[in-house]
């Protein structure tokens, strides 16, 4: 039994395998991770039943493992139903949890059009797929440099 938060052998041996600037996306259960990905990222389902992991829980996990430089959510566009509710409660969670992790960075929104570009680039390396059924909780998370 490995020591480290992150036992799930896939993700940690593509973890392993990032370098700085490649990115991770951690999606929830409604985002089309199939056709919304890097030409070479590769895809690992965790979807065991509605709700089961959460982003915050894989969040947590990864970062366990991997410097983030960056996190970025999927922005809610002005035309949306939603985008007149506010900031979503689960992005206060993502917030809390990579401070926890020491993540000096400010988690930032991007647009959901860009997002999808972002996530579409060759340096994104690996999607996981929750089974979140929070709105709104895409993250993207650029790989940092390991200095000590």
């Amino acid at each position: 039994m490995l020591k480290t938060t992150l036992l799930h052998p896939e993700i940690l041996r593509i973890c392993a395998q990032a370098g700085h600037h490649a990115k991770i996306l951690i999606a929830d259960g409604n985002y089309p991770a199939r056709t919304k990905k890097g030409p070479g990222a590769e895809l690992v389902n965790l979807q065991l039943m509605p709700g089961v992991p959460t982003v915050a829980q894989v969040l947590k996990a990864i970062l366990s493992v991997v410097p983030a430089d960056h996190i970025n959510t999927m922005g809610i566009p002005a035309d949306d139903s939603y985008a007149n509710a506010g900031e979503p409660p689960v992005w206060k969670d993502f917030a809390r949890i990579a401070l926890e992790a020491q993540v000096t960075s400010v988690i930032t929104p991007i647009s959901k059009w860009d997002f999808y570009k972002e996530v579409e680039s060759p340096d994104h390396i690996l999607t996981v797929q929750t089974a979140d059924m929070a709105l709104w909780a895409n993250l993207l998370i650029t790989v940092g440099c390991r200095t000590s």
